[in-house]
């Protein structure tokens, strides 16, 4: 990862030696290729690219080392704060980055694969979180609510999505604060990012680009020189991006928002954009690929609003609707917070009706 020499290369990374691959549309240019955990793959002269372990299907998060001027190096995303972790941020302090600095630490939303161990590396080297502000805000309220006991508003909106007693009780004794355990503690200060600002790392100017609907403000980096986008969860090639009705906005339309991201993100860039994902593989079809989203997510709301004419539902009871696996335990909350999302945005939209009872929220045809 020089620094002496601007970017000079092919963004499509065609002379890599690794056969590409064409699925669904878009073209993987490494193929199957990725670095092992701990590993740095050179995705061009002055960037890296290594992954760290993720519990559960996710298996992995996409981490990204940029060149800095001054020979040292930034990161953009930082893993979950979990010792296998850790243990591979070790490595790699001790071998393949033994001899630079780490200069400062961007993270693209405030989700613990992205901002888990952010605090510890800033606490650690000294230096900056740099962040969108509402992202910061959200993940310093979030690591501080530990409490044995979920808020009792919380509990209502779980009721609210059809949640039977017994898996109200069950959530009551498993606790609240998730979160901070799975998050280190991150400075007082950070420094913000904003939708629009240009951002010079080394010899490259990446545009900020922020999106809604997976969370409140999350924040793609754009190097519209070199044709590529750390896009972080809001673009990724092969899953859709949980988009939920957060406890923090219950009356909240995040799908509109994720939707109309889809939109500005299709207007901003151009179609033969390399991608750099943080869960899947880097690729290009941008276009294709948020034409695929936006249009998955429309073919629900109608199959919604179909099925909405012949009963009324309650959230819970429109998962075989949405997904095309079986909903257990372990995803049982996300996929209600998806549901929820899809339903309030055709309430919103004047497509469908709700009324409560009980504290139910049950849906009909309008």
């Amino acid at each position: 990862m020089a620094v002496s020499t601007p970017p000079a290369y092919d963004a499509s990374l065609a002379d890599h030696g690794f056969e590409a691959k064409e699925l669904k549309g878009l073209i993987y240019p490494l193929g199957d290729h990725a670095p092992q955990y701990g590993e740095i793959y050179p995705i061009a002269p002055d960037m890296g690219w290594t992954r760290m372990p993720v519990p559960g299907n996710l298996a992995h998060i996409n981490l990204w080392l940029l060149d800095e001027a001054d020979g040292g190096y930034a990161i953009a995303d930082t893993g979950l704060f979990m010792p296998a972790t850790i243990e591979q941020w070790k490595a790699l302090f001790a071998g393949a980055l033994s001899d630079r600095a780490l200069k400062r630490i961007f993270v693209t939303h405030f989700h613990p694969d992205h901002v888990g161990c952010a605090g510890w590396l800033a606490n650690k080297f000294k230096v900056p979180i740099w962040m969108n502000r509402t992202e910061w805000l959200m993940a310093r309220m979030l690591t501080s609510e530990q409490l044995e006991q979920p808020p009792e508003e919380v509990l209502n909106n779980r009721r609210f999505a059809g949640f039977d007693e017994a898996r109200i009780e069950k959530l009551r004794k498993a606790g609240w604060g998730g979160f901070a355990r799975a998050v280190s503690r991150l400075p007082t200060g950070h420094v913000r990012m904003d939708d629009g600002q240009v951002v010079r790392v080394g010899r490259r100017d990446w545009t900020v680009m922020t999106g809604g609907g997976h969370t409140p403000e999350h924040a793609s980096l754009v190097d519209f020189t070199n044709n590529m986008i750390i896009a972080g969860d809001q673009i990724l090639p092969r899953i859709t991006s949980n988009v939920s009705v957060m406890d923090s906005e219950p009356e909240a339309d995040p799908l509109g928002e994720w939707l109309a991201s889809i939109a500005k993100f299709r207007s901003a860039l151009p179609a033969d954009m390399l991608v750099l994902p943080a869960h899947g593989e880097p690729f290009t079809g941008v276009h294709v690929r948020l034409d695929k989203l936006a249009s998955g997510h429309h073919e629900r709301l109608d199959k919604l609003e179909h099925a909405l004419r012949g009963a009324e539902m309650r959230a819970v009871d429109t998962f075989n609707l949405l997904f095309d696996r079986e909903i257990d335990d372990t995803v049982y909350g996300l996929a209600a917070g998806e549901a929820q999302a899809h339903l309030r945005h055709l309430h919103f939209a004047g497509r469908i009706k709700c009324e409560i009872r009980d504290g139910v929220g049950w849906y009909h045809a309008a």
